[in-house]
């Protein structure tokens, strides 16, 4: 067996990986590049991998062009100032790491391990996420680390602990193609996991009959298309949406009582609640017809095998642990689960965001599936790691909201940023700011230049991304995928997980943080999950370079290709009883609903051929050309009442700032709501920072923030008159208009 962490040259043909976007987890094989003409660039060219299981050779666009975005506007030595009124300067790593052990030295000293805070990212490989959560969780003693699956998963997470007794996804994708039914709610598929949304719509085409697709989104869009029913309910309403279809299938005899009698425990509370949610009701609260409830219900009753899938539209609320849960009742009473074809299946935003769930990447997680709040949890990790007893604080740690709330208080003497963008990303960008300029050090770990949390911070370390260090992915349907070292880092860039390393050991935890590779450390992680619901310790860096992807449970003497594919097949669950938890909880609607100053909701999406804050896809002109700049969706009606015309420019103004967009009137956006992408942050040419707008209310369980709904009000911008022409030979190609 050839050595996995031993660099790939073009001799050694294309480089089998995980795609780096979405939650997907496409397979690619990065083909190296020619022998380039002089001046011209060396660009590896992607292709869909045939042999992973995840995704059978097909690619979106972004997949496509990724090769192109990995030389382009790199970082390539650490930078650093002591104020961001100055410019950073280039430095060298011994001075950034000096810098960074005197801050942590000196936080400890002023503030103890609560002072310290880290957000990370789904980008991560879960090598990264491991030595992270090692370094603060573990050696520093500050739990607060967190991740922007906060703004992602959290929901999902939440939501299958409380039901299930445990986190893990129970589907797989093959349950696409064994599917009668399948639900899409609060999920743009086609844009946002299109690969998955394209192998459905290929067995449509081929089984029109035999595959019944529902699509529940305010917006018509490229998945709503394909659906044969479209439930346009308003924004907030998903909740009451499923109590209703409960209390039909009540009244239609679909309940799986023996099912409900053996493996679940609250249903009594659960069909009294759904008994108050009548047809006539939910039709009022959701906005849809009656009869678009009743087709639903047809639907799901009278097929074998049901599935759901959701993503941001369902986590992203107040009330996203409790969305999440109504959808897993619905499974668990009807007796959709643990069978193919059939159960409530999460679609993960980051392509790591699994990975980080499964080393502990949010705020009250250990590896392993654990808990911070758990002493059986903390003296587990803490014997594994060679700490002393109680080196784990007992305490969830802080959410990356939290952490800004504690930067407002001056609680936080290092905030330290990698992999992710949150000044575009997070809610309330403008308290963000504000909030960060009081911390005495942010420090962040970028592989680009050029980036609006680089704007605000004091060191920056080159990270080599994806393609230039050596680790591991899990996708949506948990399957892990090793990711080679086909490139070298730009300049001095390293690993993340390198430099967490480097700075445990000058901490003095040499011996917690001697790695020579990134197998080591995925070798250390695998074992702390024997025994677990995420069952990874048959898994190596070797043997994933050698059999391909493998999906966990995979425990120690398991054959490869002899992963799990589906969860809770026996009816049994991680819980103290063993069985589901039925969840009863009433619809809170919005947090922020709309009111006479601010009578519109806006709800914030993606476009396909964009990621996140766009700090790869900005530089592939491809990607740009289906949209050069942001739009916002409004419904004709709206638009009439607001003044505002199709193409002309109008403000959107939240309780929390304002942006400007141009204008694109649609009867594809419900009465009363209008939309935004939220990829362009302050840095893009066509800057429209959407999450500005957004408030910071969250799920008090998950405290996931409802980014997907603020109330806001519309003005319309007039555009710049036209210069006159003057006697004096004034030319109006000379004059500089003002920029609207």
């Amino acid at each position: 067996m050839s050595d996995p962490s031993a660099p790939l040259s073009s001799a050694d043909g294309p480089a089998r990986a995980q795609c780096p976007y979405c939650g997907v987890g496409c397979g690619l094989e990065m083909k190296p590049p020619t022998a380039a003409a002089a001046g011209s660039e060396a660009i590896w060219t992607a292709r869909g991998d045939r042999q992973h299981p995840s995704s059978l050779g097909q690619v979106c666009v972004k997949g496509a062009t990724v090769g192109e975005t990995l030389h382009r506007n790199r970082l390539t030595t650490p930078l650093y100032r002591q104020r961001t009124d100055q410019p950073l300067a280039p430095i060298s790593w011994d001075r950034a790491f000096d810098l960074l052990e005197a801050q942590v030295r000196r936080t400890l000293a002023e503030k103890g391990p609560s002072g310290l805070a880290m957000y990370g990212s789904g980008q991560f490989q879960t090598e990264d996420y491991y030595v992270a959560n090692k370094l603060f969780k573990g050696a520093l003693g500050s739990n607060n680390f967190d991740a922007n699956s906060r703004l992602c998963m959290s929901s999902a997470v939440s939501g299958y602990v409380r039901s299930f007794g445990s986190d893990g996804p129970p589907c797989c994708y093959d349950d696409l193609d064994q599917a009668d039914t399948v639900l899409l709610i609060g999920t743009n598929t086609a844009e946002c996991h299109p690969v998955l949304f394209q192998r459905l719509l290929k067995r449509k085409r081929k089984q029109k009959q035999a595959l019944q697709i529902v699509v529940v989104d305010p917006r018509t869009t490229a998945t709503s298309d394909a659906a044969d029913l479209h439930l346009a309910i308003r924004p907030g309403t998903d909740l009451a949406l499923l109590h209703g279809l409960g209390h039909l299938l009540l009244e239609m005899g679909g309940v799986d009582r023996a099912y409900v009698q053996a493996s679940t425990e609250g249903f009594e509370a659960l069909a009294e609640l759904w008994a108050l949610w009548t047809p006539a009701k939910v039709s009022r609260f959701c906005g849809i017809e009656e009869r678009q409830l009743h087709q639903l219900a047809d639907r799901w009753e009278a097929s074998p095998a049901v599935l759901s899938l959701w993503s941001m539209g369902v986590n992203q609320s107040v009330e996203g642990t409790a969305t999440v849960a109504g959808i897993i009742n619905l499974h668990l009473v009807s007796g959709q689960i643990g069978k193919p074809g059939a159960g409530p299946f999460s679609l993960t935003g980051q392509p790591n965001a699994m990975g980080g769930r499964e080393a502990g990447g949010l705020a009250k997680l250990l590896p392993g599936y654990r808990s911070v709040t758990d002493a059986g949890h903390r003296a587990e990790l803490e014997r594994h790691w060679g700490l002393a007893p109680g080196a784990i604080a007992p305490e969830s740690g802080l959410t990356v909201w939290e952490q800004i709330e504690a930067m407002e208080r001056d609680a936080l003497g290092l905030w330290w940023v990698a992999a992710t963008n949150p000044l575009v990303s997070l809610p309330w960008l403008d308290r963000v700011r504000a909030a960060v300029a009081r911390c005495p050090m942010v420090v962040l770990n970028e592989a680009y230049a050029g980036t609006e949390t680089a704007a605000i911070a004091h060191l920056v370390l080159p990270a080599a991304q994806w393609s230039e260090k050596a680790g591991v992915m899990t996708n949506s349907e948990r399957r892990v995928t090793y990711c080679p070292a086909f490139r070298v880092p730009p300049g001095e860039a390293r690993a993340d997980w390198a430099i967490f390393a480097e700075l445990g050991r000058r901490l003095g935890f040499e011996e917690q943080f001697r790695y020579g590779s990134s197998a080591e450390v995925f070798d250390e992680f695998v074992v702390i999950t024997a025994g677990r619901v995420c069952d990874l310790s048959g898994l190596s860096h070797g043997l994933l370079h050698e059999h391909g992807p493998q999906q966990w449970p995979f425990p120690t003497g398991t054959s490869p290709g002899g992963g799990t594919p589906r969860l809770h097949t026996s009816g049994r669950f991680p819980t103290a009883s063993g069985r589901a938890r039925l969840i009863s909880e009433a619809p809170m609607g919005l947090g922020e609903p709309p009111d006479d100053d601010y009578p519109l909701v806006l709800t914030v999406g993606r476009y396909l051929e964009q990621w996140h804050t766009m700090t790869r896809t900005a530089h592939v002109e491809r990607l740009l050309r289906p949209h050069a700049a942001p739009l916002l969706e409004v419904n004709p009606v709206d638009a009439r009442t607001h003044g505002l015309v199709d193409a002309g420019r109008a403000e959107v103004i939240s309780r929390r700032g304002a942006v400007t967009a141009t204008v694109q009137i649609t009867e594809r956006i419900r009465q009363g709501t209008v939309f935004l992408p939220m990829h362009w942050g302050a840095s893009q040419e066509q800057a429209c920072e959407a999450n500005r707008l957004m408030h910071a209310l969250g799920c008090p369980i998950s405290q996931q923030p409802e980014l997907k709904a603020a109330a806001v009000t519309l003005k319309p911008i007039a555009a710049p008159s036209k210069p006159r022409l003057s006697n004096s030979g004034d030319h109006p190609g000379l004059r500089s208009e003002p920029k609207s």
